[in-house]
Order: C-alpha cells, then structure tokens, then sequence
C-alpha cells in the first residue's frame, strides 16, 4: 500500500534543552544551518511522502513561518494547533478526522534516514520502529516477541531489552480507536505508547522495525555530536567571495553574500551561512557551523561548534565544543574552556555529559565585556550579561549580569 501521508509532532518546547529552547521549540533547533524539523521533511519527501501535516504548540509562528505551505520541498503541509501540552495521543487525535488511510507518524526532534521511512511506507499494518543502545534509561523500552510487540516500558530502570522507542511509526486508522480508548497517564498526559498498548492488549498486532540510522536529542550537548555526523557528508560549494591567502582544506560550505577575509585557515567540513564576515587571520576547525549574518573577526578561533544566526565573534576569542545562539555578542579576548585539568567527563547538574571536552552552552543576546572567561560545561540563559575579566561558570539564568 503506497503512503503519501505524515503526521509529524513538532508542539513541545523540550525543557531539557535550556538555554537553548527558551525562544524557540527544540524542532528548531539547527544542526549544519538547517532546523531538525527540516531534516526530517526533506527525508520524508525523500521517501515519497507528499502530504505532511504539523502538529504545533511552543513558539508554533517559528515552525509557521520557516516552514510555509511546504512548496520548498515540494511538499503540502498543513498545521494543527495543540493549545494545551495534554500528551502525544492528544497530539495525533487532532488530526483523526484528516487521515482515512495508513500514514506515517514521526517526532519533530529526531533525525531520521529517508530509507528507514521508505522501508516503514513499504511494510503493512501498525509497526512502532527501534533503535538497539547500549544504554535506554532515556528511552521508552520495547519488549517484543518475535516479530511482535508485547509490551511497551516507559523508561524502566531494570529495562527488558535494549530497543528504545524510536518515535517513527506506521500506524493503520485503527491507532485512533485506541486512542479515544486512552485513559490519562499518572503525569497528566494522554500517551501514546499507552494507545499503542491498547492495540496490542486487544489482540491487534503491532510490528517493529529496526532503524539503520537514528539520532535523538535529550540534552544540548547532544547537538554537537549530531552536528558533526552530518557534516560528515557536506557537498562543498561556494555562493561567496574568498579573498587571496585564504586555506581552505576539506569540505567547506560558503553561503551567499559571505566574504572571507585575507589570512583565514579554514579546515573542513565547516558549514558557513549567507552574509557572514568571517576573517581576517582567523582559524575555524573541523566540525563548526556558522549561521547567517555572522561575524568571525580577527585571530578568533572556533572547533566544533555550532554560532546561530546574527552572532559575532570578532576578536582574539577562543570558542571550543560550544553552542552559541542567536545575537550573541562576545567581547575582544573571551575565551570559553572546554577541557577540565584533570581530563576527565563533564558534568553538568549532576549528569555526565559523555563528553571529555564540551565548552559552553549559550543562549540568545547574551554579551561578554573584553577578557571575559566562560568555564567548561556551563550553562548560560538568554540576555546574559558577562562583565568585563569576569568569570562565568555553571547554570546561569537568563537576564542575569556577571562582574
């Protein structure tokens, strides 16, 4: 049966993601200058998906006005407003009246591979897709029987198999029985893997699908990571003007509009948007986006990071395994450290990042005065004022002033 039609569940604010989540809902959240969400529709309309309606909450203008009516993508898409945050089966029942054949249902925040979608359009009947870890503690848990699912665990702490709930799925118009037969669950929220589980209880066969590819975000820091897979693949191109006495080695992406500046050394993949001013005598390293209308100035150094839109960063600063966000501004000679002395993981709130270098996590308008330090693992809210020669160090909440 061929499907052209996907549900895709973009309402959530992701909380876990602050600062970064403060102004925008986490499906937009970019990785290589694109939005998650946009990710995920052009794999949609890779997989022959042509009709994709949005389920929208949080900040929904952004999605709203990034997104359109979808003809960039060749794609019709259509917008469902969830007022309140009253649960995934909540989500989905908004559009009961819209889908009178089998679709695709998917979470705005993950990335997935438009072959997983194409093998999910190909199959029949309810199917939940998984992704194998090594460690799901995050992650509803799928015990399944066969080629079958049996029961479904919201992150269990003595979990009975590794495939975590993936987010993607094929559903039959039969999911919306289950769902008006969904009662709230203990947090409030009408769930859909407790609608899935009535399927299932009713002796209705609900299938799994292995995922070849997935990536999903719980925290910030995860987004460097991701960023950096996808760059893996960056197709180099140059819409921009490169001045004599630039390096340029690896991949390199160079939006309209961008000039880079005399004595630049750029070392691929690096993705760089349209407008920006980058250079001269600058150093960006491997695995670092750079979003419109930015500034890199001079003796600036970046590695693997990810500078959103209308930010500068324009002298003798150090940016390492950070995430910058929108407006930033970081005075002459701020550095952000990225490696603790004794070489061992970050933590940030009790919880270990996995990561042995990781800088800072900074969200919109925040400004540093000249000679500022920004500590490792930090974690700094929006409108954020850091004083001249001061030091800024753990979760820090927006609006606030630093000397």
């Amino acid at each position: 049966m061929t499907i052209n039609q996907a549900v895709v569940l973009a309402a959530g604010e992701g909380s876990r993601m602050r600062p970064l989540t403060y102004t925008r809902p986490k499906a937009m959240l970019p990785l290589a200058n694109q939005p998650i969400l946009e990710h995920l529709l052009i794999a949609l309309r890779q997989s022959g998906i042509s009709d994709v309606a949005i389920i929208v909450g949080y900040h929904d203008e952004q999605i709203r006005n990034y997104c359109g009516d979808g003809s960039r993508w060749n794609l019709h898409i259509s917008y469902y407003q969830q007022t309140q945050q009253l649960g995934t089966a909540d989500a989905l029942r908004m559009v009961a009246g819209l889908l009178k054949d089998d679709f695709i249902m998917a979470n705005g925040d993950a990335l997935l591979s438009s072959r997983d979608i194409r093998r999910l359009c190909e199959k029949s009947g309810n199917i939940m897709s998984v992704r194998e870890l090594d460690d799901v503690s995050q992650f509803g848990v799928v015990e399944v029987r066969g080629d079958r699912v049996c029961r479904i665990h919201e992150k269990s702490q003595n979990p009975p198999s590794h495939l975590a709930n993936a987010g993607l799925y094929r559903f039959t118009p039969e999911i919306f029985s289950a769902i008006a037969r969904t009662e709230k669950s203990p947090r409030g929220e009408y769930e859909l893997t407790d609608s899935i589980q009535a399927l299932i209880d009713s002796n209705q066969p609900v299938n799994y699908q292995i995922l070849e590819q997935w990536l999903e975000f719980s925290y910030p820091w995860d987004l460097l990571a991701a960023n950096e897979k996808i760059l893996g693949s960056l197709e180099p191109h140059n819409l921009g003007q490169i001045e004599p006495n630039v390096t340029i080695k690896g991949n390199i992406s160079i939006g309209r509009g961008t000039l880079i500046r005399s004595g630049a050394y750029i070392v691929g993949p690096v993705i760089i948007g349209d407008n920006c001013d980058i250079g001269p005598n600058c150093y960006l390293r491997p695995a670092t986006s750079i979003g419109n209308n930015c500034h890199i100035g001079a003796f600036v150094e970046l590695k693997n990071s990810i500078v959103m839109s209308g930010t500068k960063v324009p002298h003798l600063n150090y940016v390492g395994d950070s995430i910058l966000g929108e407006n930033c501004n970081l005075g002459a000679g701020t550095k952000i450290a990225n490696l603790k002395l004794n070489k061992k993981n970050i933590h940030i709130n009790q919880r270990d990042t996995g990561r042995r270098k990781l800088g800072a996590i900074i969200g919109d308008k925040v400004e540093t005065g000249i000679n500022a330090s920004i500590n490792v693992g930090s974690l700094i809210g929006n409108n954020t004022f850091i004083g001249p020669g001061a030091l800024a160090s753990g979760n820090i909440a927006p609006g606030s002033k630093i000397f």
